[in-house]
């Protein structure tokens, strides 16, 4: 991958993004053509992580730390396969893309609390907070289809992370089988377009069309709204994509905002992001929207991302 095949950008899709990037566009392209440099995420609850980048370093790994989540690393030189090393089977290391980490950092749940994951599978963001809980309080961890919840327990497992709960149902229904206003914290990263993942490969960008973004904005508001019903009132929550679709990012936030939610201002050390839209197409969501976190490629080179930190009032 180094150049996007001819013929994959649709004109629909030029036409957006060059709207939504101006002279930035070929730059973001040129980016959206490259791979991802890999990285993991080291688990603190398995190994003490100075003395296992140590040893990793003795083997003949190149690792640099990720700027916003101190146990996360980009694997400069390493296996081609990183999901093949003892070490990994073992579970002291998950891989995981850079900017999929940002989520669990912002949300930042706590030893002790209750959080929902809503949307879990395959389990990285999951066992990212269940060691940043160090092993303390609940996380329920859901996904709907058996395929991917068996992913989802199984890296649970792998990761020995204790204080996780795996269920299976759809996410819309989570008030009626969970309870409304329970959890401390809850994060949905939402199923998306994928748009971000372009990276990885170029199915999301062959499936893309304003159709599939239509259809996908509307689930995602309605788990968006399942996920804000079982916060407690003072909770925190997370929503984010791997897409940069307005339709389903500040869109979805703006509606939860119509729910008397408000916006956090993110911070997160060493990341570089762009602020939320204020308007896109016909659509206004306010000044207010420019708190949400908009990740594209080019700017740390990681895949694409939005996230918004969302609060319930108290």
């Amino acid at each position: 991958m180094d150049a996007i095949p001819e013929g994959l950008i649709k004109p629909e899709f030029e036409r957006r993004y060059r709207a939504l990037l101006g002279d930035e566009y070929e730059t973001f392209l040129s980016f959206m053509a490259r791979r991802p440099i890999p990285s993991i995420r080291v688990n603190p609850m398995k190994v003490d992580p100075d003395r296992f980048i140590s040893l990793l370093a003795s083997k003949g790994w190149e690792l640099s730390r990720i700027p916003w989540y101190d146990k996360g690393f980009r694997v400069i030189r390493g296996p081609e396969r990183l999901g093949n090393t003892e070490w990994h089977q073992l579970g002291l290391y998950y891989v995981q893309e850079a900017a999929s980490m940002i989520p669990p950092v912002v949300l930042s749940p706590r030893p002790g609390e209750s959080v929902l994951d809503l949307a879990a599978s395959p389990g990285s963001k999951t066992t990212q907070m269940a060691e940043m809980m160090l092993h303390r309080g609940i996380i329920v961890a859901n996904d709907v289809s058996p395929e991917r919840v068996d992913a989802l327990a199984s890296n649970v497992q792998r990761m020995g992370s204790l204080n996780v709960v795996v269920t299976m149902f759809d996410g819309r229904r989570a008030p009626d089988v969970l309870g409304r206003g329970r959890f401390d914290r809850v994060l949905l990263d939402s199923p998306c377009s994928s748009l971000g993942e372009v990276r990885r490969n170029w199915g999301a960008l062959q499936r893309w069309s304003p159709r599939l973004v239509e259809r996908m904005s509307r689930l995602q508001l309605s788990l968006a709204k399942a996920a804000y019903e079982t916060l407690k009132p003072g909770g925190l929550m997370v929503y984010s994509t791997c897409t940069l679709e307005p339709k389903e990012n500040e869109w979805v936030v703006f509606k939860l905002l119509q729910l008397g939610a408000s916006l956090e201002e993110p911070r997160v050390e060493g990341l570089v992001w762009r602020r939320g839209l204020r308007r896109w197409m016909d659509l206004e969501f306010g000044s207010e929207m420019e708190r949400c976190m908009r990740i594209y490629p080019q700017d740390n080179d990681t895949i694409g991302f939005f996230v918004a930190i969302l609060r319930k009032p108290g």
